[in-house]
């Protein structure tokens, strides 16, 4: 029987961020913050002679896995199951980079501690384009806050003591990659004055509305995400935009409450784990 090892990490909805550029992309990254979800992917990694990468049964082309592939020397398949939405700020590429971390060093018995696992699958998906501060916060689990950027040996994390109700309604893509390799200062900014706000304040509606005001202020927002954040807010709810995708967040029943059909979802607790080998 083929062995395999696996790993399960959380998905993670960005509320507001910053483009924090270096030449080290263990060192470059973002300040923001988010929400990580029970929802996530669970990632299998197996000694094959074969080796690829496969999302939900489909064979894909991942760059931030196969570099961490590359990176750990790992001549391995890797498989990975979620129920989330691909390519719409679910943090899908980063679970499944820090998944393949931690599953291929349990399969291949390789001694690295858990901050070297998140810095590798930090900068390969730094260098791949498809996120700045995922797999950090995936890494944490809960309702993470990043005061610095870059991988966990750089990053100074905090983060708001709430685990609340997650609702979302995913509307499609957005290009990632395209979107972090042309930000601007403008958006940096505004990613500041959502933090500022947080820190101030670190609760879970003061984050909302610091993702909200982000979300408009970074000029990200789109009309089809305006329109469903409004109607959440005409009912009493709390809103906002998921970074980087064509979704919609809330807390509690705000887009129940507004008349959507939404996935539901809580805070998931801790961070990405070993779910232990299954040889």
């Amino acid at each position: 029987m083929t062995e395999t090892a696996q790993a399960f990490a959380p998905g993670h909805v960005t509320g507001f961020f910053t483009v924090d550029r270096a030449e080290d992309p263990t060192v470059a990254g973002s300040r923001g913050a988010g929400v990580t979800l029970a929802d996530g992917v669970s990632v299998t990694v197996e000694a094959e002679t074969d080796p690829g990468v496969w999302l939900n049964g489909d064979r894909v082309d991942i760059e931030a896995v196969s570099r961490v592939c590359s990176a750990l020397e790992a001549d391995v398949t890797v498989r990975g199951d979620t129920d989330l939405p691909v390519g719409a700020g679910f943090g899908v590429s980063g679970a499944m980079a820090l998944g393949t971390a931690i599953a291929a060093t349990d399969l291949l018995d390789r001694p690295l501690s858990e901050r070297e696992l998140e810095t590798v699958a930090h900068g390969a998906e730094v260098q791949a384009g498809t996120g700045l501060g995922d797999v950090v916060a995936q890494a944490r689990g809960g309702m993470p806050i990043r005061l610095e950027p870059g991988g966990p040996h750089e990053n100074d994390m905090d983060g708001i003591p709430a685990r609340p109700r997650v609702e979302f309604v995913s509307m499609g893509q957005l290009a990632t990659d395209d979107i972090l390799a042309t930000a601007d200062e403008g958006l940096t900014a505004a990613g500041e004055r959502a933090l500022s706000r947080l820190v101030a304040r670190p609760t879970a509606d003061e984050f909302m509305r610091a993702s909200r005001q982000f979300s408009r202020e970074s000029g990200l927002l789109t009309d089809a995400v305006r329109d469903v954040v409004e109607s959440v807010t005409d009912a009493g709810g709390e809103a906002s935009m998921a970074m980087l995708g064509e979704t919609v967040f809330a807390l509690g029943t705000g887009l129940t409450d507004a008349g959507y059909d939404p996935t539901v979802s809580r805070v998931h607790p801790g961070g990405a784990t070993l779910r232990g080998p299954a040889r």
